[in-house]
């Protein structure tokens, strides 16, 4: 038998985006969300920390869009990172946290405008991508 198959078996391996370290360092310098996304729109980590300001201040219909812009810009990544649609998506690798805070953020926001089955269908990805990812989001 080959070590494909088994792997297969196995499910695929956990997908790990790559590091931003000038997004990281300019958000940790002070750098304000909305001018880092228009200098780096294809970071989900920025769209999430807009969204989350979004939703700290009661506006959820800007948290939503937001975070759905960071979750689409996230799904693009995690292709370009070789991932198939399924498998885990570790939380334990920071790179990983922008995509997922925006799907968490995404799912915050539909549920707070009655979108139901999209908050679920979104808590049901989170939960996929990494079991660990809501309670250390949630908290």
């Amino acid at each position: 038998m080959s070590d494909e198959f088994r792997k297969n078996l196995l499910g695929p391996e956990p997908t790990l985006l790559p590091e931003e370290p000038d997004v990281v360092a300019r958000l940790a310098a002070g750098d304000e969300a909305v001018d880092l996304a228009a200098a780096h729109p294809t970071s989900s980590l920025v769209w999430a920390v807009l969204a989350d300001e979004a939703y700290a201040e009661g506006r959820t219909i800007e948290s939503y869009a937001y975070a759905r812009t960071g979750y689409h810009r996230g799904l693009d990544a995690l292709r370009r990172s070789g991932w198939r649609g399924t498998g885990p998506i570790p939380y334990s690798h920071e790179p990983n946290r922008g995509f997922l805070r925006a799907l968490f953020a995404l799912g915050r926001a539909a549920a707070s405008i009655g979108e139901i089955e999209e908050a679920e269908r979104i808590a049901a990805f989170l939960r996929e991508s990494d079991p660990e990812a809501s309670a250390q989001l949630a908290g």
